[in-house]
């Protein structure tokens, strides 16, 4: 199939390779150079513009950091048209970008409007699932458009879910990701403790780990140095899920919160948190370094 893919970050990179290798001819295409060069080494066919990579392509995939990046890319930036407009009736449009829910909404309305299915189907899984075609999609829109995209998905991921109509999938992406702040802090939180009462949080990992404080961070992406190999932690905090991303996630967890009147004070003090972790100057680090603000300032323990 002809696919092009735009955003070529930490999570789209490894999609669009993914589907390179199952065989779909994808054209891609990303503003960052070095996305577009880590993109060309890899084999991948670039587009100049956004508008070159979706000539011909009968699906058009997107991952980008945030709702205005996605509205200037479909809706144009008022110096150029939008890509809807260079889209035949007929394409199927999948923006997999962690977004307002109210966004997805209103592009997918547009889309119907030019015969356009568009379903919002962000993801999760880290940049390792990204790699290994493991993501969960979370997929809001049309079940028949779905069931189109659907190999298609399964090529870059293990798990499909569709949550509902045009949003849904964006809703249920923000309710997990402000389940994985909050988890992530309570997991860090404890780990420091540990470390301060002198516990090696190897031991004390493993201990958590199969008791009832088990969870996501402690079976696959320990927050603490030396812990676990291939995450985050072991290298510096490098790569992975930004703070600022995992910040912008929990806005929109708030934002929607305030918009439906649910009660998230968890959600809320997390997002307190994030942000203090990032004004300290550690945005651009995993969202794991979170544990940096809750050890002792005292010990050698702390990674900064």
């Amino acid at each position: 199939m002809d696919i092009a893919f735009i955003g070529l970050g930490n999570m789209g990179g490894p999609m669009a390779l993914n589907l390179h290798r199952a065989g779909h001819a994808v054209r891609a295409c990303d503003l960052s150079p070095d996305a577009r060069a880590r993109a060309a080494d890899a084999g991948l066919v670039l587009a100049d513009s956004p508008a070159s990579a979706v000539q011909g392509a009968r699906l058009v995939i997107s991952m980008l950091p945030a709702s205005r990046h996605v509205e200037a890319l479909y809706f144009g930036d008022g110096a150029a048209p939008g890509l809807l407009d260079h889209l035949p009736a007929g394409t199927l449009v999948v923006d997999s970008s962690t977004i307002a829910a109210a966004t997805s909404r209103r592009l997918a309305e547009a889309g119907r409007q030019r015969g356009v299915a568009v379903l919002d189907a962000p993801v999760s899984g880290g940049t390792a699932g990204a790699a290994a075609g493991t993501l969960t999609f979370m997929v809001g829109g049309e079940a028949d458009a779905l069931e189109q995209a659907r190999p298609v998905l399964l090529q870059m991921g293990s798990n499909v879910f569709h949550a509902g109509a045009a949003g849904a999938g964006q809703a249920a992406k923000i309710c997990n990701n402000l389940l994985l702040g909050v988890l992530m802090i309570g997991t860090s939180e404890a780990l420091a403790l540990g470390v301060a009462n002198g516990l090696d949080p190897t031991v004390l990992s493993e201990i958590m780990r199969r008791s009832s404080g088990g969870n996501w961070a402690l079976e696959k992406y320990n927050p603490y140095p030396g812990v676990m190999d291939g995450v985050p932690a072991s290298r510096a905090y490098s790569g992975g899920f930004g703070t600022d991303l995992m910040l912008k996630d929990l806005g929109l967890a708030q934002d929607n919160a305030v918009q439906v009147g649910a009660a998230t004070p968890l959600g809320s003090l997390a997002r307190s948190l994030y942000a203090a972790h990032s004004l300290a100057g550690h945005g651009h680090l995993d969202f794991s370094s979170i544990v940096s603000l809750l050890q002792r300032a005292d010990g050698d323990d702390a990674p900064f």
